[in-house]
């Protein structure tokens, strides 16, 4: 059994304009400390994360206390961002069709495409292990979607506003066996 607990980033700063190097708020900082708490009795035998700041950073204080680097995966990085608002009638769009993509952006049916193969590649190489993902909000739900076709739009608005967002998914070779939220503080999103 292969248990993956995927970690989404903490509150980010979202006045920061460069997207891979946004970091986190002096408020996410210090919810991290609560994802180390989470994590900390859990086994992770390894740390993975989107090269993104945001994502690296909330994970680390928990690689910290197990002594463990953090590898990243360009894969596992957020979805690319057109020149379309984030509003509740886009995301709707994105959901309906994941093929759909802005102008300069990137479909969600993309990033699912990337992370799962990136996904496939850690159960391989880690079979049997225990796994922290640093993760965002769309890489995460493409995930949960690729698995369970019923999460949508509506799955996707209820966790926007759950930074950080831990679950836990459960898998005996390449198979998702169960998955489990685990952990989650709410925290307004502002795209």
């Amino acid at each position: 059994m292969t248990n993956i607990y995927f970690v989404r980033h903490c509150k980010p700063d979202s006045t920061w304009a460069d997207d891979r190097t946004r970091p986190l708020t002096e408020e996410g900082l210090s919810d991290s400390e609560k994802v180390m708490e989470v994590l900390k009795d859990k086994n992770i035998d390894v740390f993975i994360s989107s090269p993104y700041k945001r994502s690296y950073d909330t994970i680390k204080k928990a690689a910290d206390f197990y002594g463990k680097t953090i590898q990243t995966d360009e894969r596992l990085r957020e979805r690319k961002a057109g020149n379309n608002s984030n509003n509740y009638e886009m995301f709707k769009k994105r959901w309906a069709d994941l093929s759909f993509a802005e102008e300069d952006g990137e479909s969600i049916g993309e990033v699912q495409k990337r992370n799962i193969q990136a996904l496939n590649e850690i159960l391989q190489n880690h079979k049997d292990k225990t796994i922290a993902i640093g993760t965002h909000g769309t890489a995460l739900s493409s995930i949960l979607n690729y698995y369970d076709p019923s999460f949508n739009a509506e799955s996707f608005m209820n966790i926007i506003d759950l930074m950080p967002y831990i679950i836990c998914l459960k898998f005996d070779g390449p198979n998702l066996i169960s998955k489990e939220e685990v952990f989650s503080i709410y925290k307004e999103y502002k795209g």
